[in-house]
């Protein structure tokens, strides 16, 4: 009977872990956190706190009472942080350290309880023509009390070594743990490899390009407004069809437009010269897809294609901008990745166009395109009001979560393109071969 409940409680026990373990991916282990971006001449980032590991450092009921904690005690707070936050040069001579905003982060779990976390962004900025690839960061928050915790480093942004601040990709550099033969928490010592521009330059393309791969609304306002290409309009109706010729060459014209239009938007944008808020202007994307779905049903701006991508364009150029404008890389860094990131819209856009629109020019040819061209046009009038909506009230729909979805299958869309285009061809060959 002892051995029979010992067994049931070990499996108890194993069962709890396993549910913990699973829980967890919702939220993080009680460990610091400090994200370095390194810049030209000083690195900036955030530090991330457990608020129980933290209380149990300093003393003050930071974790049992977090109601307005950063108006009550975030002065105290920061005096605490600049006395364990000390990097310095290998010949000990100090870095001047400036904190900047504080924020909470509160999450809730059914199994572990709450957890929160004290975000705190900073800057440390090395002594006059010192590398500040190489020094010591002298840092034992919380540790220098709670000595089983654990502080992760990371880089965030190295531009240098091809590391973008992007979703949350990091390059684990070290960790600081209490020294045991010691029993003291001895100086980080951080050495970054000095990378190259090509390396970041090659970073900015590959972003580039996955921005555009993962940016559904972005392609589907380019294919749509591409759906009528190869007609011609008569009396406020798509009728007659352009010569393949003539389609090539009125593509050309409009995918050039949209490429002049969000590069110069691109440029503006990071630069800082043109700015606009990130929720309109993923408002107004919605909407260059809603009118350019409308168009593909019935043209509103026949053969003005061109100045309509162009005008667009200058909007979603602005999103791109958004992607880069927290670089802070120094004017040569920020040329290559102004034109690095753009290489690598254009080179997915290509792709994407290559793929695409031959087999809508063959589809054109026959008597299924109008359907095509409507359900196309549907779809894509439906999918950008359902972006709008959750743009305007930053909520995800049942729309965009169809979207999201059927964004998965888009290899399998496009063979069924390839393959329906095909049959519709060579279905009417054969029809009119009688």
């Amino acid at each position: 009977m002892r051995f029979f409940r010992k067994y049931v409680f070990t499996l108890l026990g194993i069962i709890t872990f396993l549910c913990a373990a699973i829980e967890s991916d919702a939220h993080p282990m009680p460990n610091s956190t400090v994200l370095l971006n390194i810049h030209e001449k000083n690195i900036s980032g955030e530090i991330q706190l457990p608020l129980g590991e933290l209380q149990s450092a300093i003393g003050m009921r930071v974790n049992d009472n977090s109601t307005r904690l950063i108006e009550r005690l975030g002065d105290s707070l920061r005096i605490y942080l600049l006395k364990h936050i000390r990097p310095r040069t290998f010949d000990g001579k100090p870095w001047k350290v400036s904190l900047g905003s504080m924020k909470l982060i509160e999450t809730k779990s059914r199994l572990t309880g709450d957890y929160k976390e004290l975000v705190i962004a900073f800057t440390m900025s090395p002594p006059q023509f010192y590398d500040l690839r190489n020094f010591y960061f002298d840092y034992d928050v919380i540790i220098h009390q709670v000595i089983t915790h654990k502080i992760l480093i990371a880089i965030k942004q190295d531009f240098m070594q091809g590391i973008i601040d992007e979703s949350s990709n990091f390059q684990e550099v070290g960790a600081i743990t209490l020294d045991i033969p010691s029993g003291t928490v001895k100086p980080f010592q951080l050495s970054l490899q000095q990378g190259s521009l090509w390396r970041g330059f090659k970073s900015m393309v590959l972003l580039g390009i996955k921005h555009i791969s993962e940016g559904t609304d972005h392609l589907l306002f380019l294919l749509v407004l591409l759906l009528p290409i190869p007609l011609i309009s008569k009396f406020h109706k798509w009728a007659s069809n352009r010569s393949v010729r003539q389609s090539l060459f009125h593509i050309l014209k409009v995918v050039t437009a949209f490429t002049i239009g969000h590069s110069i938007m691109l440029l503006f944008g990071t630069l800082g010269w043109i700015f606009l808020p990130s929720k309109l202007v993923e408002i107004m994307i919605g909407v260059s897809i809603l009118v350019s779905a409308i168009h593909a049903i019935k043209p509103i701006f026949p053969d003005k294609e061109t100045y309509i991508a162009l005008g667009f364009g200058l909007i979603h150029g602005l999103a791109f901008a958004n992607t880069l404008e927290n670089l802070n890389l120094n004017t040569t860094k920020m040329a290559l990745s102004i034109l690095g990131f753009n290489i690598g819209i254009e080179l997915m856009q290509l792709l994407v166009i290559v793929a695409v629109i031959p087999w809508l020019i063959v589809l054109s040819r026959t008597s299924f395109y109008t359907v095509f061209r409507l359900a196309g046009a549907f779809c894509a009038g439906i999918a950008a009001i359902g972006w709008i909506i959750e743009r305007l009230f930053e909520k995800q729909n049942i729309i965009t979560k169809l979207i999201e979805k059927t964004a998965s299958y888009a290899i399998w869309l496009l063979f069924v393109l390839i393959l329906g285009s095909l049959i519709g061809y060579f279905l009417e060959k054969k029809e009119t071969s009688f």
